[in-house]
């Protein structure tokens, strides 16, 4: 087991215990979870969603989690966000070092979690979603799993968090436009927001 894995394994166990606390998770679609790399998709709206969704796979899996680039600037927080694998995004510039990071994560065989509206919203709008995590799936050759986590969750409610099928992004002979790669985040997006629907 790595390093990093053990520090993932530790804080996931501190956390779930005090997040356990307030919320109850009903998981749905486990079994969708694929073997080996694969680019988890969640739509976003609590400093908590990254926790939930982690709870979501269960400790023997370990989430590489995008976050943006203000949290590793935190003294301690950041040494722990180092430790556990976190990937740091500016989101306000092409971040090369955060690509190169992600992109060594699923070629290694590692799953990672983006969330592709690139910062907390509180309604679900596919035209906000980034063109990032479609372009990473198509680069790195693996899926895409869209995951979705209710945007309200009052204190010691049940949250249920569906996890949808996974899919490909379909290969072409041509260099895709920007328009084709903000038409397959819409998708994506539609598909993130159907699973709260057939999870009603």
């Amino acid at each position: 087991m790595s390093t990093s894995m053990k520090h993932y394994r530790f804080y996931y166990t501190l956390s779930r215990i005090f997040i356990g606390l307030f919320y109850r998770l009903k998981v749905t679609g486990r079994e969708n979870i694929p073997q080996g790399a694969c680019l988890i998709c969640a739509n976003h709206s609590s400093n908590i969603d990254p926790f939930l969704v982690a709870y979501a796979f269960g400790i023997q899996h370990h989430l590489h989690i995008v976050a943006k680039i203000q949290l590793f600037k935190i003294p301690i927080i950041s040494s722990i966000l180092k430790k556990i694998g976190m990937i740091s995004v500016d989101r306000d510039v092409l971040d090369a070092s955060s690509v190169k990071s992600t992109l060594m994560y699923l070629k290694n065989g590692e799953k990672v979690l983006i969330f592709p509206e690139g910062s907390r919203s509180s309604r679900d709008d596919a035209s906000a979603a980034k063109s990032g995590a479609v372009k990473l799936a198509e680069r790195a050759g693996i899926p895409l799993l869209p995951l979705n986590i209710p945007r309200k969750k009052p204190l010691f409610s049940k949250v249920p968090i569906t996890i949808g099928e996974p899919y490909y992004i379909d290969k072409t002979e041509k260099k895709r436009h920007q328009d084709e790669y903000i038409e397959l985040s819409r998708i994506l997006m539609g598909k993130i927001s159907q699973l709260e629907f057939n999870n009603q």
